[in-house]
Order: structure tokens, then sequence, then C-alpha cells
């Protein structure tokens, strides 16, 4: 199809009628050949299948439904984000100031609602709370299942949404995949956790596993013998969890949120004790969980996407119960479980003293690494380089320019190295959330420049172009690339701006080290000059408006991808 080779500036010069009444006809067909592929005997069968009236491909006809999407508008802005605000922070005593300067990646806290006022009209919970009253085995799952698609994962630091497409076309559309997009798994403390086999024997445990309608049947079986299905990516799923996400998103200064449903039988628990490298708000949607958590055993927080190690050996396991909190989640609660503090949950009975299977969605604010105040501290240092870049002609020569260039990327290695240790450098950077109220805005403003304030002091007193040196030295030694970790910073370069290219773009690490050994009095010199000046220099407000363009810019992809997969679901925003 032609859709299929446009470019994304192409697609936009698409009228809107036009598109959209082809993507009307698009999904009608698509609607049978998914079915088509859910009662397949294998993906591979089904895809080779032509659809006999429009002869093209299942992925094919899925891209050009997606490509065709990415632009559809959310249910987004000020009322949504207000929403959010009046669900969650509607209690005087922890108002969302309150909750950013006492519990935000802090503590965790019970926000307790009750099941007729935490669900009211005009809570963003309480119409997806309406689709689950039922008392038996929930009948919304087998319907649920089989009108799913996967969903496959984009790159954190992907800007290019048709970029995404060209790598994962060979299996876009396809339904969804077991562990990928869905698990089952139940928890007993004599034989830890287990998680239910959908794959036939014979076949191989890389080999991923695609639904098909025996599936959804052993997903009711499994339930029915205490297991938790747990769907990831419900914010791809439907448009009202996709709203409340994008809303979330926006609050916490975040390109995106994440959110999972986790449907659980009486009595039974899904997840064995594990922690998070996200911050999630648990919503009780159905029944009610008791969770216990326990205290971080880290003041550092964990990193998206790294290896939080693991949990306590048994001896500090026991000790840390002395500091384990409790909390029962009725319908209508939320639970704010901060990143690194091991917990776990088990549906058990409700305050009628009844035994229900539980139903929760897990709201994530995953904080990634350009949007943690370390990110925003390399943001700084690349504006205060741009500056200097403007005024080159203060630089005798180009070996002179050179050698500052390599001090500016040694600088960001001492920041990087500092925010290994300092708890502060992890922390969330909110600067780019989005607040209705102006009072609001103006204390989290003063907190934002007092951190700010606080993170250039650290450098300008703990960065020493030893320890960067040695890092790199370091990473050489093991075949390792140290520039790698901060790779989001080659997006820094503005958008068809090639004169404003980051100077991230040349960090190599062979280079700077051979040429330290070449002139290593002089760079380590120039290294302090260039420390000393950025941390006089550097300005917040300077800062602010570069940090939230690259904000957009995340944001941007994340909602093309989602309107995309939107659009290839047949929920009809129906549990």
């Amino acid at each position: 199809m032609l859709v299929n080779s446009c470019t994304t500036k192409q697609l936009q010069k698409i009228p809107r009628n036009v598109s959209k009444s082809f993507v009307i006809h698009l999904k009608r067909l698509w609607e049978e050949v998914h079915q088509m592929m859910l009662c397949g005997t294998s993906l591979q069968s089904s895809r080779e299948r032509h659809f006999c009236v429009s002869n093209i491909k299942t992925n094919d006809l899925a891209e050009s439904i997606f490509r065709l999407s990415i632009e559809n508008s959310l249910c987004e802005g000020p009322s949504n984000i207000k929403q959010i605000m009046s669900s969650i922070f509607y209690l005087e005593e922890v108002d969302f100031e309150q909750f950013i300067l006492h519990y935000w990646e802090v503590s965790p806290l019970l926000i307790r609602g009750s099941s007729k006022d935490s669900l009211k009209q005009g809570n963003i919970f309480g119409c997806l709370a309406e689709s689950f009253q039922s008392k038996d085995m929930p009948p919304f799952l087998p319907s649920l299942l089989k009108n799913l698609t996967s969903c496959p994962p984009i790159e954190s630091d992907e800007l290019n949404v048709l970029r995404f497409l060209e790598e994962a076309r060979n299996h876009f559309g396809c339904p969804i995949i077991y562990q990928q997009d869905l698990r089952v798994v139940k928890t007993h403390h004599s034989e830890g956790e287990l998680h239910y086999s959908l794959k036939q024997s014979g076949s191989s445990s890389s080999q991923a596993h695609f639904f098909h309608v025996n599936d959804i049947l052993k997903c009711e079986e499994a339930y029915n013998n205490g297991y938790t299905i747990a769907l990831r990516g419900m914010e791809f799923r439907f448009e009202s969890i996709a709203a409340i996400a994008d809303g979330l998103a926006s609050l916490f200064g975040q390109p995106s949120a994440g959110v999972n449903m986790y449907l659980t039988p009486p009595n039974s628990q899904g997840l064995s004790r594990h922690s998070d490298d996200h911050c999630v708000f648990v919503c009780q949607l159905v029944g009610a969980k008791e969770w216990n958590i326990f205290p971080r055993p880290s003041l550092q927080l964990p990193r998206l996407y790294e290896s939080n190690g693991s949990l306590p050996d048994s001896e500090a396991e026991n000790q840390a119960l002395d500091g384990r909190k409790q909390f029962l989640l009725k319908e209508g609660d939320i639970l704010y479980i901060p990143r690194g503090f091991p917990h776990e949950a088990r549906a058990t009975i409700d305050e009628n003293g009844s035994a229900r299977f539980s139903l929760h969605l897990t709201l994530a604010v995953e904080v990634e690494p350009p949007f943690e105040w370390e990110g925003f501290i390399h943001i700084a240092l690349n504006r205060w380089y741009e500056k200097q870049r403007e005024s080159q002609q203060q630089f005798a020569d180009m070996m002179s320019w050179s050698l500052h260039i390599t001090s500016v990327n040694l600088l960001h290695v001492a920041i990087k190295l500092i925010g290994d240790i300092d708890p502060t450098f992890r922390k969330a950077c909110l600067v780019g959330q989005t607040s209705l109220s102006t009072v609001s805005k103006g204390w989290l403003t003063m907190n934002q420049r007092m951190i700010f304030k606080y993170l250039i002091s650290r450098i300008n007193t703990e960065s020493k172009f030893s320890d960067s040196l040695e890092s790199l030295e370091r990473a050489v030694q093991k075949h390792e690339d140290f520039f790698q970790q901060l790779r989001w910073m080659q997006h820094l370069t503005r958008e068809g701006d090639e004169s404003h290219r980051s100077c991230f773009s040349s960090a190599d690490t062979r280079k700077i080290l051979h040429l330290c050994s070449q002139h290593k009095d002089i760079i380590g010199a120039a290294f302090l000059q260039v420390k000393s000046k950025f941390c006089i220099e550097a300005l917040f407000e300077d800062v602010e408006p570069n940090y939230k363009m690259f904000l957009e810019r995340y944001k941007k992809v994340r909602k093309q991808y989602t309107n995309g997969m939107l659009s290839l679901h047949l929920t009809g925003d129906k549990m």
C-alpha cells in the first residue's frame, strides 16, 4: 500500500476526512483478519494467508491503520489533568504539594477512599470500576483477550515512530504475545513464583508464543487454579485508560506513563515479593487486597532498566519485617509505592466479609534518564556549551576549541559519576510538570530552583578530572563505551538545525583518552576552568525552555505510538 511508504509529513498532508474514512474501512477488514489469526493454527500460516478481498498481508494492513492514526487526538489537556488531581489528591491533608514534598519517591502512602465517595461520578476510575461489578469469575476475560493486539515495545530514546515501524514490521499486528503482553502467574510461599505454561511441549523457550483461541481457554483454566492474569500496556488498548496515563505523565513531568491490569482469584497471590524501578499508584477497582511493603534496602533510587539487584537475604529480610507496612486496599482506595520498595500483595476478603476476586490497575510513572535531575543538569551543561560555541572566537585556534569540547565531555562524565552516588540526581525532575494552579506552580518552581542550586554546588565541589579519566579508562579495559549510557544526549541536537549539534555528538571514549594522554595537564586545567565557569554561569531559567522542548519531542512520539496502537485494538473502549 502507498500509505506504508509515506513519510510523516506526507501522512499529515492527507485530508483528515479522507484519512478517517479510509481507516474506518481498513478497520472493518482488520477485525476479520484479526479473528482469522486468532483461530489460525499458527501465526505463520495466518500471516501468509492474503485477505480474500484486499489481497493485503496482515502486517501491512496493521501498519496502514497505525500510520493513518498516529496524529489522532487523545482526550487530553487541563480538564484531564484536573480529573487526575481530584481523583487521587482529593483529601485536604494530602494535597499535591504535600504529596510531592513528603511522599514522592520517599515513602508509601495509602489514599483512603470509600466505595461511595471515591468511585463517585466524575472520578476517573469510576467508569472503569462499573465494568467489573461481577460476583463470579470475571466474564469479561475471554472477550477482552480475544480483541487484543500485541504491543511491540518501542525504544525509550526512539524519536521517530516510523523508524520503530521499520524494526517491528515483521510481527506487527499479531495477537498478544505471552510474557510480552500478558503473564499468568501465582505465588506459593513453599514453591515461590510459578508461571503457567501456555507453550506446547517441544517448543523453544526463547520462541515467542502468540495467542490463539485455545490459549484464552487456558487462561480461564489457570485463573480457576489460582493464577493471576497480568495484562501489560492497558494504555495502548483503551482510550479512557490512555487519557488517564497521559494526564498522569503530564502531572509528573514525564513523557508517558504505563498502566497494567492485575486480575487475581480469591485468596491468591500473583507476583512474589519484588521491587520496581518505577513509582506506581495502585488503584483498587474490585474486591480487596492486602499489601505488605518493606523498607527500601538502599537510599539510592533504582534507575529505569537497570538491574535492581537481588532482594535482601533471609537474615536481612527478617530484620526488615520490623519496618514492614501493611495496607488493606478496598474498592476505591489508591496506594502509592515509590520505586525501590519491595512489596507483595494477596487478594483477601472485602469489607462485607466476601472472598471476591481482586482487580486493580497499576499506574506506573517511569522516570527515564533524561528526565531525572541528572538529565536536567546534562541539558544545562549542553545549553551552556551552545552559548560558548556561539562565541567560539574567544578560542585562539581549533586545538583550544577541541580541548574545550573534551573538557565539557569530561564534565558530563563527572556529572554521571556523582549521579551514581547522590540520590537527588536520580530523583524525577518535575520542571516539565503541567499544573492548573498558579499557586502550586509557585511553590514547585521554588522547590526546583533550590534543587538546581544544590546540584550545581555538588558538581562544583565533587567533580574531579582524575575521576572522569579513571572512569573512561575502566570502560576501555572492559571494552565498553562509557558514553553509551548517555546516548539520549544525541537528541539534544535541534531538529533540522545541524548548526546546534550537541557536544556529545563528538564524544568518543578512546579519542578523549588519546587526547588526554598527549595533553593531560592542559586538559586538566581546562576541565577546572570549564567546571568553574559552568557552575557560575548556568541559570535555571536558561535551561528550562530547552528542557521542556526536549520533553515535548519525547511526548510527541509516545502519543503517536499510543494513537497507532489504540487504532489496532477492537475493544471499543469497553472492558
